[in-house]
């Protein structure tokens, strides 16, 4: 179920991309085009009431890149809960160690993806599959 987007947070989104950190545009260098993993990532998207930097829907899987000034804040524990209540994963990195270490956070990056759900995944919550689109198996074994 696609939510729907103002036009306000949409461009609040838009304005973070022309404005990426350098951590920011590291990361997306490694992760956009599916060249990491094979898994699809898109950067500065909302989600609910958030904008997240990167984002992949098929592996619900969420990155971060943070400052300092923004670890173990009340409103970062909220925010990561109600993504979690979303159905995704969120990983967050120190920016300093996406610019000094980045095969590192690739690593523990992998390691996530390794054990996220495989794409086509359906969370709880998700639509179940339209026989009338093609996907999922007819009833009763015949087909």
């Amino acid at each position: 179920m696609r939510q729907r987007v103002s036009n306000q947070k949409r461009a609040f989104a838009k304005s973070l991309r022309r404005r990426s950190t350098q951590a920011e545009l590291v990361l997306w260098r490694l992760l956009r085009g599916r060249r990491f993993a094979d898994a699809k990532f898109r950067r500065q998207v909302p989600i609910g009431s958030w904008v997240v930097d990167f984002v992949s829907f098929e592996r619900r899987l969420i990155v971060e890149a943070d400052g300092g000034q923004l670890n173990e804040s009340k409103v970062d524990a909220y925010r990561d809960r109600d993504l979690a209540a979303r159905g995704f994963q969120v990983l967050r990195y120190w920016n300093n160690d996406v610019l000094a270490r980045p095969q590192s956070v690739l690593e523990h990056l992998a390691a996530a993806i390794a054990n996220s759900p495989s794409p086509g995944f359906a969370p709880c919550g998700a639509q179940p599959p339209s026989p009338t689109r093609g996907e999922g198996k007819r009833a009763h074994g015949d087909g």
